[in-house]
């Protein structure tokens, strides 16, 4: 990245275009919701505008700016109460029928948007990111016991939740958002 000939502002725009996918996807799963994770994404990508001089000179630039969508998600969820719509999902459904894994994953991303904020990114951040505790714990500013608790608290709710307690592996559903 620290080409002379390449522009502190292309070297950000290159950044961004390849990193724009997982920004969004990440920000969808944080958010539950297209647009505001449009929103999300568009707010990250806006910070690192700002602070690129620095992001660039980090050893993970992904760290970072992960580290600055959770941030952002964090305020936002603190500003005001959210609105959480769950959508009704038919109780039997066999799970090698495609519409059934599609109702399983709309069931799984509504019990995601019913989690607590900080639950939910430790849930994001460690099973569909893959980070491993320390990882998410910088990307949430927080320790890994931490990250740890709030993870395993939110795995045992998305558990209790009625259209998923025969799933054993969330991320067959979960996957690529």
């Amino acid at each position: 990245m620290g080409d002379k000939q390449t522009s502190p502002d292309d070297e950000f725009r290159a950044f961004i275009v390849g990193a724009w996918p997982w920004l969004l996807r990440t920000a969808y799963l944080l958010t539950g919701d297209q647009h505001a994770a449009e929103d999300l994404a568009q707010s990250a990508a806006e910070r690192t505008c700002a602070a690129w001089s620095k992001v660039r000179r980090a050893d993970d630039p992904h760290s970072y700016v992960r580290r600055i969508m959770v941030n952002q998600h964090a305020r936002r969820w603190r500003r005001r109460a959210p609105e959480v719509l769950v959508e009704a999902v038919p109780d039997t459904a066999r799970s090698d029928d495609g519409y059934a894994r599609a109702d399983q994953r709309r069931a799984l991303l509504a019990a995601l948007a019913a989690l607590p904020p900080r639950q939910r990114e430790a849930v994001v951040l460690r099973h569909w990111e893959d980070l491993s505790d320390s990882q998410a714990a910088a990307a949430m500013g927080c320790s890994t016991g931490a990250v740890r608790s709030h993870a395993a608290k939110g795995i045992a709710k998305l558990r209790e939740t009625a259209g998923l307690r025969d799933l054993t592996d969330m991320t067959r559903i979960g996957g690529a958002v």
